[in-house]
């Protein structure tokens, strides 16, 4: 089995902020669309925030990227092409694996940045689309179903959940920062997750130096129970009302 850290939503680069604390709860905002695109930040109900962590360059009715998208009934489709899909084969991603989707947030107190798990998808099906998408996806309007992004295009769908409590058990920041300084659970060993090889990043006191750029880091976890019930703990948080 594998988990999947997986950087999605607002930052410096894409958006030009993070993403808000609202009433308790994580609000990942989607990135301005690059591609193909059916779907407004006002529809979404997100124009204030966005306009907010943009400062003021993104409005109602500019596009957004909404993916990974969350559906009423509880299914989550997560759209990956490029380099970081090729990634995902290359380390055998696949039907029971789980994305545990992240991204920098402001805190709604003190305003500081740091990284925090949002969301997350157990993966139930893998669609590509190469020869097209079916019509249930386009209908949804995922991006990745109106037009190709990439030749390797796939959506992953599966039961998922977002907006979750902006709880300290969710938080991967250490409590000083910077916001790429995570700390670790005990179960995730040197070089056990994908694209942090570099020793120096494994840094003494289960603290980890994120990369400072990059999608999916992959983590594979076997048959192992530590993560297992490490990963039961952080699905229970994010789906905790």
């Amino acid at each position: 089995m594998r988990v999947i850290f997986s950087r999605k939503g607002f930052d410096s680069a894409a958006g030009g902020g993070a993403s808000p604390v609202v009433d308790g709860r994580a609000l990942s905002l989607p990135i301005p669309a690059g591609a193909a695109s059916q779907t407004r930040y006002g529809e979404l109900g997100m124009a204030e925030y966005a306009a907010q962590a943009s400062r003021g360059k993104i409005g109602a009715d500019d596009l957004c990227h909404h993916d990974p998208m969350f559906t009423d009934d509880g299914i989550c489709l997560f759209g990956q092409c490029g380099a970081a899909q090729t990634h995902l084969e290359r380390q055998g991603v696949g039907e029971g694996d789980v994305f545990l989707f992240f991204g920098l947030f402001r805190a709604e107190d003190s305003g500081e940045l740091h990284h925090r798990f949002f969301g997350y998808q157990r993966i139930e099906l893998i669609v590509p689309l190469a020869h097209g998408a079916p019509e249930w996806l386009i209908d949804l309007k995922h991006p990745h179903a109106l037009a190709m992004h990439a030749k390797n295009d796939v959506i992953y769908v599966g039961k998922g959940r977002c907006n979750a409590p902006a709880s300290e058990a969710l938080r991967l920041t250490v409590p000083e920062g910077p916001a790429s300084l995570w700390k670790r659970p005990a179960w995730l060993q040197p070089g056990g997750l994908s694209y942090h090889d570099r020793p120096t990043r494994w840094i003494r006191g289960g603290r980890l130096q994120s990369v400072a750029r990059g999608q999916e880091f992959v983590a594979d976890i076997g048959r192992r129970t530590a993560p297992r019930d490490w990963l039961a703990d952080i699905i229970a948080e994010i789906e905790r009302e």
